[in-house]
């Protein structure tokens, strides 16, 4: 099975140099790329260093704001140029009605449009959208009543906030493409793969039954970013 790699896993790399460190996690192993951020390259600059190094954009971590009408045509063509699919918003400030409700009315206006352009819109979660917000919204729940956008599930988000990430898979499988894989204790402490508390090997196993693009996350940056995302890599081919 091919493995992708959120690249905000070796952040205190990318800055600096995002061609070594592509080269870097390419060597490691993985395939596919999940972009958080492009440091003033353009696409095409971008699109040159993934096939230099034999890897995919199994998707980006775009903001919000790349959708707003203002900028959503920029946001199509970048992501056409670097050959990526999957526009994954990283998260959003939905802690009122009033914010969920404008989040809301920005994803559905949008979502038509990258579709017709070939881009499937996702949203990543945290743990906090399994919980109340201000005015006592469930924020997951909602965006699954009231959106069509698809899921990127952060298992280990959803593990930390108490819920079992492979029942959430299954249930949401119609609306869930890409996953990220994650370990770590409770109270949001993350580790490598292998080394907490999280179900990554059940995880893994339900991904692969159900055809979805596996993207390993490892946030600790233990010593640093590229030596805990080789012993992810490591966990998987061992297993």
């Amino acid at each position: 099975m091919d493995y992708g790699l959120q690249l905000f896993s070796v952040r205190d790399f990318t800055e600096k140099d995002l061609p070594g460190t592509l080269d870097k996690v390419a060597a490691m192993g993985y395939k596919m790329v999940e972009f958080a951020g492009f440091f003033g390259y353009s696409d095409k600059a971008v699109k040159a260093m993934l096939d230099m190094n034999g890897l995919k954009a199994s998707g980006t971590h775009s903001g919000t704001g790349g959708l707003l009408p203002e900028n959503i045509d920029e946001s199509i063509r970048f992501h056409k140029g670097i050959g990526c699919s999957n526009y994954i918003i990283p998260g959003d400030d939905l802690s009122t009605a009033e914010k969920l409700d404008r989040f809301i009315e920005i994803v559905n206006a949008a979502q038509g449009k990258l579709l017709e352009n070939g881009i499937n819109l996702h949203y990543h979660n945290h743990s906090h959208e399994f919980f109340p917000n201000a005015d006592g919204q469930i924020i997951h729940e909602e965006l699954e009543k009231r959106t069509s956008m698809l899921f990127e599930i952060d298992t280990f988000w959803a593990f930390n906030a108490g819920k079992d990430p492979v029942e959430m898979l299954e249930r949401l499988k119609d609306r869930v493409k890409v996953i990220h894989l994650k370990d770590g204790f409770k109270g949001g402490i993350g580790k490598s793969l292998g080394q907490g508390e999280a179900p990554v090997v059940a995880v893994l196993e339900k991904a692969k039954e159900l055809g979805l693009t596996v993207v390993v996350e490892s946030e600790g940056l233990d010593p640093n970013g590229i030596e805990e995302s080789r012993r992810c890599i490591e966990f998987l081919k061992s297993l």
